[in-house]
């Protein structure tokens, strides 16, 4: 009776007395209003973060409303374009506080243990003319908590504890009862006509206008929809369907997807039964009643209500009933099939799609996969001659001998489970769509005889009795528990129905189920449980096995043995099986993980004999010792399968094996390419069937001992696919990292490519050779040869994942883009393709890879994609990529309310000149390439847009893909095309295409579907299909090309012929870890060898990848090449305004903007940073910070680095930042001021002045060039000519005038006067140039080298004008054709020029002729100096080489006659990479020398030593983390190294390299009760490994796998004992580093990255919850967790969960901030957040009081954040290349520049007196002045700081 004062209902506002806050509080922007609709008041809620701004009752979290209702409405109306967010807390009668809550920022249903969280979506339907949009409608929220705890967490409902409503929303009034109140019926309506509905009373009621409907006005949800009290429909009273043309926009609350039509909603299948495969198009779907198949009646309403507007089809080999299934095939399409019949019965012509003939078109020939859902269930046929096996929603029957497919269609989702009794008459199945439908079929015709609900929620065993009249079915039910269920059976073929005959929970496990001869007994294992079943009456009942010592064990699999006396022979024929023996003779062998198999005597139900399989032991012989059953650890086993002879069992060591029922011997064996899931004994007992889990299906023979592969498949979703032309090939690339080849004709695998650390994305065919491309998301392309099996040539050009590849149709030019906007062009025409250019900011960035990403015209002149926005759609030149036409989608929506976007490319056949785009509004738009104007325009092609799409080469067909349907258009280009359906994929079709013949259609997603093409009699003749049957599948045979087994060891990548095993031998594969040919521009793939490395020989070092060349794109010829030009033009052009565009119009640009054949040219790395257009910084005096030190050196500079022994001034560049270093006392300078790289220096002879150049920024128009003092370190002038880089800078020998010269594109030499820093003169050049250098002693004469020649300048004067004369001089033919790269004088006249082709050629400068040349190196030179007798080599092989020259000023004299065998080559290095920058002493006795590696060497020719001076990464630096005492940082980057450095001095001192990985994240153990202990490094990789290295012993102590993707955040718990590691899928792992044991999995932020993880102590009570551990995680989808844990008591409890919406991303970023978060260190209840919410602030989060407390505005959105644990300041890096400094105690903020990228990184050491900072591959190092007095005061024990 305590809950009697709150019936019948109550109101909470009311009775808690809203309006006083007494009982209540209110945060952030609450306000009562007027609405207008409710002619009320109301409140609203408003805010941009939900979290500060709410409503909350009660008051505290202490109190309770103690509301005992069953019902609570919400009355509310969500605001347009906003976030809310409803918490209630609800408490069970066990005392437990549940969280539910509901929200539009939900993307997905997610529960724990305390809380659950509902998305509240909103269907985008067309609503009602004059009504309001239906998402921000008044609604009627009605949520059943009774029913939501307990069909969720199984827990009762007791009373509603608090509730907070939080932004934005309008709110009324809350309202609980026990009562079921339907709002659309007033108390007047209820009474007069008398509706047994509870009308919802007039306090609570929304008004109504007279003459108006309420659900035109308003919306009503009812969660859970299934509730007892309510009507079985989801509960939603919006509109009803006749009142609405199209079903309305209705919210709705979903723990799962939501469905695309009500009527599917509400349906309890989604399913149409029609008596005929082919639908018409025009009249209404209306489903025949068919005697043999029994509906509920709640089916057969939903199929009445689903319409036909698109033929849709499901076919069969046969003629047989097959039912056709709507899965989500539209909106518009099953909504209007109503009113289009009704228009077609009253003559009008509706404008929905018309079908055409033949219907159907598409006909399934044939499927390539096995499994999706499991990979257990494949079945023989009692005649042994066909295999049954699922492959995802679709039943293959494969029939062995000729390799012909029958289907078995109609499954909506992946089928779970398979059964086929005894006679091969009915066929089983049943899927893991919710709600489970099982479906019985007949085998012999394919038609379907029943499909019927089963009680079971997932099925994942089915299992017939041997008469076929009991089925069997286990699974879980809605609570979890394991339920059997038996079905009666054997009236189905005769028209009757399916009756279930018992059903039973067990709480035993059951792995294995089967039925035994008769139809009442049965057997189940699991895990240590063996149970006997009895099917008696209406009941079914167990008993378990008595199993003694073997009661712990995990069971897999059991059969049964038919005790029949017969021959025990494995070659003689088995006899069949007796139809119906006694139970009493049946013995029963289960099998375990632990390698047991028990021997069970049925009758007794005890354990007859117990044998424990032992693997291989290796014995001296080279055959190894076969396995017996005996003691010691064993094998564990996954299936067993018994014949009254054999006894076949299968493992996960991937052996099959076949032994004596006696086990005495192993009588034959093969071992498979995976873990083997079952085994089956063919009737006749001569093939043993077997699959395993990797998607491989054969059998053994035993009679020939052969084993036959039969089926191959990809173990994840396939993305793209290519065909061969030629050879009738296919290629599919999948997510699970394969590239397989198939024969078109026979479907049977030819190769595959197997990559253990990259991921394919795209995939072509050359239409002419035997080679494909390949593109990986890592940025590679690479080239294989399918005739000789290896790597032809790799391609490192893009800096992200390849989105799409195209080849043109006659074979000359490849096409790559990538998802940074790049578009690379390639030459194929040769076997080995090369690079022609580079174009950046082209193709849509962030756009995910697309088989229609790129699309090139029939006749190969025109390359179509979408680009440079999403917006646009360009068409450039294939020879040239000149922008043709560029069409903007976004002005062709003129009527939707968001700018529609490009999706997918596709050219139409010659000569229409059509292109096809599909559209984000679900449009295909046929535009004219000529003009860019809309030919046609095809709308609500899909319900979602169209991904993928092809045209045949007639224009008649289009098959158009989308979400898990394809569709075939008829003439697309004409005025009303037709459509026709088809379903049967699983997941969403990624991709689809004609087969090169045009008479098949493939469609790709979860596995390969190829349809046959069949054509109308009025199709002309020669196009007519033949026959349809399937040719016999064979295997495939030796390959034509030279095999050869790939020999090196742990290579990542083999292309094979298919190899079933084990009868046959492995075919060619391919060693895409070998090095690649020669032309290869990247670098080569090698073994995942890890280990420390700590030596100062940079011998076996190998060299990184380079960044990416963006190359401009020019409109000059056809073809890329040299121009050779005219003479050569004087003259003083202008600087230029802006750079050529790389989308500009034809004619822009009349220079080669190709890159020249040479490394000699500075490469700047991408940036998508920008430096912020204002900004202010603090004065020197009160900065809080201060540059200490910089970690790295610019390895894509050219002469970046200058030194001058006598003076000791030594200079190199990192990033944009000149670094003069003390060599003595390792102290730095650092001049700031360049907005870009510095790509190179010059000093002046007297050491005075410094000239350096940096490359051009996006927003300038030329690049700078400055001119230092180098006693003060100011800057004195800035300069600025050159449009692109600065390739060279030089001074004369008297320092008066300085040359600067710009890169190839350029073309501009100029002189500058040293006095004034004013142009003297500048010269545009005709050619690239590549070095330039005064004459010695002579102002007057300069040289300049480039391709293949040298030119001489005169500088005469004349006045006050200077103006050169230029002399250009070839290179002798003896040379050959070559680029001269680089120069230097030696002893007058003697000129020294190095080549790209490794020879160094000696010039005459009197004569102006060459006279000696020599092979100097393997690859360019890029590096000469000269000192008397001395001239030193550096080159890109990483060769560093010193010649004695001193007989060459003789061989001047010789001319012609001179030979290069008196040059000596007398010392020789080898470095860590290319040598791009030297200076040495006046007599070449020592130098630094810089390489591409990001490495300063010292060189001494003496001692013959070279040591390294400065190191950095080669790439990106991904984490910083302190030693515990602060001694040491480590570093971990994306060139797969973690190193660690000394603080003192930032030397290197150890360094862990794994090769081939990316090294995402890394963590330093914490003390260890106060002590240092062994010091661990946890690190994280691309591969999903987690390593441990040891610091101390320098080595690595523990590799281990916890993830399956790669990991982006780790982190060590407080005391060291526990690494918590988190990936890219969101998946939270708990490893042990002893032992590297997982121990536990978190799936909470499953579907986002992990962001940042972050672990420290806490007090045992603190929160509410137990656990000494407080730790937390951040996920990519703006979501933090925060966590209580007790890892030794195995204890781990969510404490807190923020949701934020997502921020709207700046228009030049393209992409969202990271999430970030971070305990704040001074004070353990806060919780500091950046990153999310729609504003750029930092947010302060109160764990006790669960709201934000405090927002500190930022400029930007972070990118990265610290926060110092010894005072109160915060660390924020900023993507503009800026770094800020917040004070929390006085408020105040600084920001600091100096970084050349976005500051991706910021930490803090433990003390706060350091802080360091990263920006690419650089690494910052400065001094916190204001913590050098402060102890650190840390309140609690850290763990790993957030990224």
């Amino acid at each position: 009776m305590a809950g009697v004062w709150q019936q019948p209902y109550l109101n909470v506002f009311r009775h808690f007395k809203l309006d006083e806050w007494k009982r209540s509080t209110k945060e952030g922007d609450v306000a009562l209003v007027m609405d207008k609709t409710l002619r009320s008041t109301v409140y609203q809620i408003w805010g941009s973060v939900s979290a500060a701004n709410y409503i909350q009752l009660p008051k505290t979290s202490t109190q309770s409303l103690g509301l005992t209702g069953r019902y609570l409405y919400v009355l509310f109306r969500p605001l347009p374009a906003k976030h809310f967010v409803i918490h209630l807390d609800v408490s069970t009668e066990d005392s437990q506080v549940i969280r539910v809550s509901f929200s539009n920022l939900f993307k997905e249903f997610r529960s724990t243990a305390t809380w659950l969280q509902f998305p509240f979506i909103c269907e985008a339907k067309s609503s009602r003319p004059g009504t309001t949009s239906p998402g921000t409608q008044w609604t009627c929220l009605q949520l059943d908590l009774q029913d939501i705890l307990l069909l969720y967490l199984n827990r009762r409902y007791r009373h509603l504890k608090s509730i907070r409503l939080c932004a934005s929303l309008l709110v009324r009034n809350l309202y609980t009862s026990d009562l079921c109140f339907d709002p659309a019926v007033t108390v007047t309506e209820a009474r007069r006509n008398k509706l047994a509905v509870t009308p919802m009373p007039r306090e609570m009621a929304f008004p109504v206008p007279k003459g108006e409907c309420w659900r035109d006005r308003y919306v009503h949800i009812r969660f859970p929809s299934d509730s007892p009290g309510a009507p079985r429909e989801l509960g939603r009273k919006s509109r009803s369907l006749p009142e609405a043309g199209l079903p309305g926009p209705v919210p709705q609350l979903l723990p799962r997807v939501v469905a695309g039509s009500r009527a599917l909603q509400d349906s309890v299948s989604p399913m149409v039964q029609t008596s005929s495969p082919i639908a018409s198009c025009w009249a209404p779907s209306v489903p025949a009643r068919l005697p043999e198949v029994s509906l509920s009646r709640e089916l057969l309403e939903a199929s009445a209500q689903v319409g036909a507007g698109d033929s849709v089809n499901v076919f069969a080999h046969t003629p047989a009933v097959v039912p056709s299934v709507l899965e989500n095939v539209g909106s518009q399409e099953a909504a209007s099939s109503k009113q289009n019949g009704q228009e077609m019965a009253r003559g009008k012509n509706p404008s929905h799609p018309r079908s055409f003939l033949p219907d159907p078109i598409l006909r399934l020939k044939g499927v390539i996969g096995f499994g999706g859902q499991s990979t257990r269930w494949a079945l023989w046929t009692k005649d042994g001659a066909t295999v049954v096996y699922p492959c995802h929603a679709v039943i293959v029957a494969l029939q062995i001998d000729t390799g012909e497919q029958r289907f078995f269609l109609g499954h909506t989702d992946k089928v779970s489970a398979l059964a086929l009794d005894r006679s091969s008459l009915l066929l089983a199945s049943a899927q893991a769509q919710l709600p489970c439908m099982v479906w019985l079929w007949d085998f012999q015709t394919g038609g379907c005889l029943s499909m019927f609900r089963s009680p079971v929620h997932a099925i994942c065993s089915l299992s017939f009795s041997d008469s076929g009249a009991v089925l069997c079915g286990v699974g879980k039910d809605g609570h979890g528990r394991t339920m059997v269920v038996a079905w009666g059976t054997d009236r189905v073929g005769l028209g009757g129905e399916v009756a279930v005959l018992a059903k039973a929970n067990t709480d035993a496990d059951i792995q294995s189920w089967t039925v035994a001869s008769d139809d009442t007994r049965m057997a189940s294992c699991g895990r240590g449980s063996v149970r006997l079943w009895r099917l008696r009456g209406r009941a079914l009942r167990s008993c378990p096995v008595d199993l003694g010592e073997h009661h712990t064990l995990h069971f897999t699999d059991l059969a049964f043995d038919l005790g029949q006396d017969g021959p025990r022979t494995l070659l003689l024929p088995c006899t069949p099986y007796p139809t119906i023996p006694c139970w009493s003779s049946l013995s029963s062998y289960v099998c375990s993980r632990s390698g047991h198999i028990l021997e069970v005597d049925v009758q007794h139900m005890t354990v007859r004999h117990a044998r424990l399989l032992l693997p291989t032991q290796p014995t001296s012989s080279l055959r190894q010792q076969k396995p017996t059953f005996t003691s010691g650890p064993g094998v564990a086993i996954s299936a067993v399968s018994v014949s009254p002879a054999l006894c076949a069992v299968g493992s996960e060591d991937r052996y099959l094996r076949l032994w004596p029922l006696d086990f005495s011997a192993v009588l034959l064996e093969a071992e498979h390419e995976g873990p083997v899931n079952s085994v089956h004994i063919s009737p006749d007992g001569q093939r043993v069937l077997s699959t395993t889990s990797t998607g491989h299906l054969g059998f053994l023979d035993t009679v020939s001992r052969e084993y036959r592969m039969l089926v191959r498949s990809h173990t994840a979703s396939v993305l793209a696919c290519a065909t061969q032309p030629v050879s009738r090939q296919l290629a599919t690339v999948a997510q699970d990292n394969t590239v397989c080849i198939w024969d078109l004709a026979t479907l049977q695998q030819l190769y595959d490519l197997t990559l253990l650390d990259e991921a394919p994305c795209a995939v072509a065919f050359h239409p002419i050779q035997q080679t494909l491309f390949c593109g990986f998301r890592s940025g590679a392309v690479r080239s294989f040869s399918l005739t000789t099996s290896e790597v032809l040539v790799e391609h490192r050009r893009h800096r992200g994942a390849v989105t799409g590849l195209a080849v043109t149709p006659d074979g000359s030019f490849l096409f790559s883009a990538c998802y940074q906007g790049t578009l690379a062009q390639y030459d194929c025409a040769a076997p080995r393709c090369s690079v022609l250019r580079m174009a950046g900011n082209m193709v849509c960035q962030d756009s995910w890879p697309s088989p229609n990403a790129l699309a090139v015209s029939g006749d190969s002149h025109l390359l179509a994609f979408v680009g440079p926005s999403k917006y646009t759609v360009t068409v450039v030149g294939t020879v040239s990529l000149d922008e043709l036409l560029r069409v903007d989608i976004s002005a062709l929506d003129s009527a939707g309310s968001h700018l529609d976007s490009a999706v997918a490319v596709c050219f139409g056949p010659q000569p229409t000149s059509h292109l096809l785009v599909s559209t984000l509004s679900t449009k295909v738009l046929v535009l004219d390439v000529t003009s860019g104007r809309t030919v046609r325009e095809l709308s609500g092609v899909h319900p979602v847009a169209c991904s993928s799409l092809a045209l045949s080469k007639d224009a008649r067909l289009l098959v158009t893909a989308s979400d898990r349907a394809i569709k075939v258009w008829d003439s697309p280009t004409q005025a009303c095309p037709g459509c026709q359906v088809y379903i049967g994929h699983s997941e969403p079709v990624q991709g689809v295409a004609f087969t090169p013949d045009q008479q098949q259609v493939l469609s790709v997603g979860d596995t390969v579907f190829l349809w046959d093409v069949l054509f109308s009699e009025r199709t002309p003749r020669g196009s007519i299909r033949g026959s349809a049957r399937a040719p016999p599948a064979c295997e495939a045979g030796p390959a034509t090309g030279q095999q050869e087994e790939d020999s090196v060891s742990g290579a990542c990548g083999l292309l094979r012929h298919q190899v079933p095993m084990p009868s046959q031998a492995r075919l060619p594969r391919l060693a895409v870890g070998a090095t690649p040919s020669e032309g290869s521009d990247g670098m080569s793939l090698v073994s995942d060898d890890e280990g420390p490395s700590e030596d100062d020989s940079p011998t076996g070092l190998c060299q990184a990848p380079g960044p990416p060349v963006l190359v401009e794109k020019g409109a000059g010829g056809d073809r890329p090449g040299r121009t050779t030009g005219g003479p050569w033009g004087l003259g003083k052009p202008a600087c230029p305004h802006s750079q050529p565009s790389t989308s500009s119009p034809r004619g822009a640009v009349d220079l080669p903007t190709a890159r020249p054949d040479s490394c000699k040219h500075f490469v700047a790395h991408f940036k998508a940073s920008q430096f912020p257009k204002s900004i202010s910084f603090p004065p020197a005096s009160g900065r809080q910070l201060r540059l200490k030190a910089v970690v790295g050196y610019n390895g894509n500079g050219r002469a970046s680095v200058v030194w001058r022994p006598d003076t000791g001034f030594f200079a190199y560049t990192c990033g944009g930042l000149v670094v003069v270093e003390d060599l003595h006392s390792g102290s730095q300078q650092h001049w700031l001021g360049h907005p870009e790289d510095v790509s190179t220096l010059a000093l002046s002879h007297d050491a005075q002045v410094l000239a350096s150049a940096s490359g051009r920024g996006p927003e300038v128009a030329c690049c700078q060039i400055r001119i230092w003092d180098v006693f003060t370190g100011t800057c004195r002038r800035l300069l600025s000519h050159h449009g692109s880089a600065v390739q060279a800078l030089a001074f004369s020998p008297d320092d008066r005038l300085l040359i600067t010269l710009g890169d190839y594109g350029d073309h501009t030499l100029a002189l500058w006067s040293t006095a004034t820093y004013e142009l003297v003169t500048s010269t545009r050049l005709p050619e690239p140039v590549h070095g330039v250098a005064f004459g010695p002693g002579d102002a007057a004469r300069l040289t300049c080298v480039g391709q293949g020649a040298v030119t001489f300048w005169l500088l005469q004067q004349r006045g006050a004008d200077i103006h050169l004369q230029a002399h250009r001089a070839s290179l002798p033919v003896e040379v050959g054709a070559s680029e001269l790269t680089t120069l230097c004088f030696g002893t007058a006249p003697l000129l020294y020029c190095g080549s790209n082709a490794g020879q160094i050629c000696v010039w005459d400068t009197c004569s102006g002729r060459c006279f000696l040349a020599w092979e100097a190196d393997d690859g360019e030179i890029g590096v000469l100096l000269c000192a008397g007798m001395r001239l030193v080599s550096g080159s890109n092989t990483q060769r560093l080489r010193l010649w004695d020259v001193g007989a060459v000023p003789e061989l001047r004299l010789k001319g012609s006659g001179a030979r290069s065998s008196a040059v000596l080559l007398e010392h020789e290095l080898t470095l860590d990479g290319a040598i791009v920058s030297a200076a040495f002493d006046d007599r070449i006795d020592m130098g630094i020398v810089g390489t591409t590696a990001g490495t300063l060497w010292y060189v001494s020719w003496a001692q013959g030593v070279s040591t390294r001076l400065v190191s950095g990464h080669r790439s990106k630096v991904n984490e910083v983390a302190f030693s515990p005492d602060e001694s040491h940082c480590a570093t971990c980057g994306e060139d797969g190294s973690v190193r660690v450095w000394s603080l003192a001095s930032m030397e290197l001192v150890i360094q862990f390299q794994v090769l081939n990985q990316n090294c995402l994240c890394l963590a330093w153990s914490p003390l260890s009760h106060g002590h240092l202990g062994r010091q661990r490094l946890a690190a994280g990789y691309g591969d999903g490994a987690l390593r441990v290295f040891s610091v101390s012993r320098t080595e690595m102590e523990l590799k281990m796998h916890p993830h399956p993707s790669a990991l982006t955040a780790v982190a060590f718990t407080a005391d060291g004992q526990t690494i918590l590691s988190g990936d890219k899928d969101g998946l939270v792992a708990v490893s042990h580093p002893r032992t590297g044991m997982t121990l536990r999995v978190l799936r909470d932020h499953q579907g986002a990255a992990i962001s940042a993880i972050q672990s420290r102590s806490k007090e045992y009570g603190d929160f509410g919850v137990p656990g000494a551990d407080l730790w937390l995680a951040a996920s990519a989808d703006q979501r933090v967790s925060v966590w209580a844990a007790d890892w030794l008591e195995d204890h781990c409890e969510l404490v807190d969960c923020l949701s934020f919406p997502a921020p709207t991303p700046a228009e030049a970023s393209g992409c969202l901030p990271p999430s970030l978060a971070a305990f704040c260190p001074w004070d353990g209840d806060l919780l500091v957040c950046a990153g999310l919410g729609p504003r750029e602030e930092l947010l302060l989060y109160s764990l006790r009081q669960k709201q934000v407390v405090e927002t500190v505005p930022l400029p930007f959105f972070a990118v990265s954040l610290s926060l110092s644990p010894g005072a109160h300041l915060v660390a924020v890096g900023f993507a503009e290349r800026l770094l800020r400094l917040v004070d929390c105690e006085s408020g105040t903020a600084q920001d600091f520049a100096g970084h050349g990228d976005s500051v991706h990184l910021c930490r803090f050491s433990p003390s706060t007196r350091l802080l360091l900072t990263a920006a690419h591959n650089e690494i910052l190092v400065w001094e916190v002045p204001a913590a050098e007095a402060q102890e650190p005061q840390c309140p609690v024990s850290w763990g790993e700081s957030p990224r």
